[in-house]
């Protein structure tokens, strides 16, 4: 197998991408970047599933970069994290190591993969009034009238969904003048898990996060300021729970109404992976074994 500049584990959530992603790293004396859109936030720790525990094995820690970079309410994006993972990929090389891409944020990943050259897009003010009083699933409808990429797989609230409209908008109305992004060869691991067992290990693993601490996590986001409208927007887990704390939800229905969104994300992360492959990204499925069975890079 050739050498690679980057080894990349992707796949849906719950399907055990860090736990393998440190092992390989241990393995071929790797660093750990982050592609996840959440992630990035400081003190958004069980929600996002950081599981900083993990970046340990047999007692040693494996280096991880891109998590806990940016305060909660700050809206980071893919140019942001283009230009992050730039600086990020070239400490570790300077240092010897080898970089490995974990992740399940869909655009994130595909941004890094095929190089896409994206401009900061600034807000529309005009556009954002005029888009406030759709519904999510016309939002959705209007992004999928773009050719340009944009983020369908996080697209779970109306702002989100505003936010990638704006950038698709900016995109189609402006010419391409961003300098290109560096091509980096990479061998792209899918972790494949069974429908079955992902659903199981999604319920699962929601029942832990509630039980260790989540909704306290969220009380004390908004204790410290944080607006509700910002964790509403960061979705799923934020979403729900934040509209518990609200009173907007009984517990019940925020269980299951976030169960059900987490299963559907799921979907779509698959979705786009099934995309990428089709636009060009080799994606080689398999699973944790097979995939600490490979030698190279």
């Amino acid at each position: 197998m050739q050498r690679y500049d980057l080894l990349t584990v992707l796949g849906p959530t719950a399907c055990g991408k860090t736990a393998l992603a440190v092992k390989l790293a241990r393995r071929i004396g790797g660093e750990i970047i982050s592609a996840d859109s959440r992630q990035v936030y400081r003190r958004m720790d069980i929600g996002t599933g950081k599981d900083l525990a993990e970046y340990t094995l047999d007692g040693k820690p494996v280096a991880y970069h891109l998590i806990d970079i940016v305060e909660p309410g700050t809206k980071y994006n893919v140019f942001r994290y283009q230009q992050d993972f730039l600086a990020a990929y070239h400490t570790i090389r300077e240092k010897g190591h080898r970089a490995i891409v974990c992740g399940g944020s869909g655009l994130y990943l595909e941004s890094i993969l095929r190089g896409y050259a994206l401009p900061p897009v600034p807000e529309n003010k005009g556009l954002r009034e005029a888009l406030s009083n759709k519904s999510l699933s016309e939002l959705t409808a209007i992004l999928g009238q773009y050719k340009q990429l944009h983020n369908t797989t996080d697209v779970d609230t109306c702002q989100r969904a505003i936010r990638a409209i704006e950038i698709a908008e900016f995109s189609r109305t402006h010419s391409q003048q961003t300098p290109p992004f560096p091509k980096l060869s990479a061998y792209v691991i899918g972790l494949q898990v069974d429908r079955d067992t992902r659903r199981q290990r999604i319920t699962r693993r929601l029942q832990q996060r509630l039980a260790g601490g989540l909704i306290g996590e969220v009380e004390a986001l908004l204790s410290e300021g944080i607006a509700a409208e910002d964790l509403l927007y960061y979705g799923l887990e934020y979403k729900y729970v934040t509209l518990y704390v609200l009173g907007r939800l009984t517990y019940d229905e925020m269980f299951s109404q976030l169960e059900i969104a987490i299963h559907q994300f799921a979907k779509r992360q698959m979705t786009w992976f099934r995309g990428m492959e089709r636009r060009g990204v080799p994606i080689h499925w398999m699973s944790a074994t097979e995939a600490l069975e490979l030698t190279g890079f």
